[in-house]
């Protein structure tokens, strides 16, 4: 697991700040441009307001996540979903020296952290209720993922895997959810044997081609932008190789265990299935991809506490993660 630096105590958010005004200044922004933090998660993500050139997006990478190729392998399959599949995503926009990607070192501390600018779009997150939305999701999902099988990737594409290892194994990259907010005995003891039957299944299920692939990894409704009808998905940072129905599992993240999820994710499917095929056999193990993501999360909760949404969260979501377990494994247990 790699420590994420961006969650620590102190003044790091302060410095990665000046270190995003300072790299702005790499893509020809001026001394009057105003950079505003909007939010932390995996990396810090800033608005950059420049009189001349108007806002953009400037994202500063957390340290020791992604490699520069790894980087380079993210923008160039958004570039390629853009041109080639017609889904909405931020272009990236070039340093006046031509790079995408920034290096902007640190001079407090001697290290060095990677930046990138895209456009910024406007549009507003879905709601949580919001069925319609999630129906044209699931019919984008699917385009992206029919782009994904067909797509001659780039010499040097990489991209790290979401799968039972890199989520529970030793060197589990959001962490351990046995470290997880809120879990004691009791909890050890319900995710344990969640944890057991989720590899389980995820083993028969397989890696095939068919149902594993380069997925988004996290299209929750934080990652989505509706604007005049349209809806553009951003923040391909967690992209990489998984089971295609984890991107499902990702779309009710941190609200699983709401009543509405099941109509959201009957919607979802209609849409997929207007664009693409996906067998009743496959559909039949969406809780196993929803508990999955679920589980990561109690993980990631433990291990990002000055991110604002694990500090609301807490152990209350280790407890309703919890019952979502107990129902289950009462069903596939």
């Amino acid at each position: 697991m790699q420590v994420h630096d961006l969650s620590a105590e102190g003044d790091v958010l302060e410095r990665v700040g000046a270190l995003a005004q300072q790299a702005a200044g790499a893509w020809g922004r001026g001394p009057d441009a105003t950079v505003a933090l909007l939010n932390v998660s995996e990396n810090a993500t800033y608005r950059v307001d420049d009189p001349v050139a108007g806002p953009s997006v400037l994202r500063v990478h957390r340290l020791g996540y992604h490699s520069p190729a790894a980087i380079d392998s993210e923008l160039a399959w958004m570039e390629a979903l853009r041109r080639q599949a017609g889904v909405r995503t931020p272009a990236v926009l070039s340093a006046t020296d031509g790079r995408q990607v920034v290096a902007v070192e640190d001079p407090a501390t001697g290290q060095v952290r990677h930046c990138v600018m895209f456009e910024f779009l406007a549009g507003h997150e879905p709601a949580e209720d919001d069925a319609d939305r999630f129906e044209e999701l699931g019919a984008l999902t699917a385009r992206m993922h029919r782009h994904a099988r067909s797509w001659q990737r780039p010499p040097g594409f990489t991209r790290f895997r979401w799968d039972a290892d890199a989520a529970f194994g030793p060197e589990a990259r959001w962490g351990r959810w046995q470290e997880g907010v809120g879990v004691g005995p009791a909890e050890h003891e319900v995710l344990g044997r969640l944890e057991a039957t989720l590899r389980r299944r995820l083993a028969r299920f397989g890696t095939g081609p068919e149902r594993f692939g380069l997925v988004h990894a996290d299209t929750r409704l934080a990652n989505l932008l509706v604007d005049d009808g349209q809806v553009s998905v951003i923040d391909f940072d967690d992209c990489g190789f998984s089971w295609y129905l984890y991107d499902l599992g990702t779309t009710v993240s941190f609200f699983e265990h709401q009543p509405q999820v099941p109509e959201l994710v009957d919607r979802w499917l209609a849409g997929y299935r207007s664009q693409a095929d996906l067998p009743a056999e496959d559909a039949e193990e969406i809780w196993t991809f929803i508990l999955f993501r679920r589980l990561l999360l109690v993980a990631w909760i433990g291990t990002h506490g000055a991110v604002e949404i694990a500090r609301q969260l807490g152990a209350g979501y280790t407890a309703q993660s919890c019952e979502l377990a107990e129902r289950y494994l009462g069903r596939f247990g």
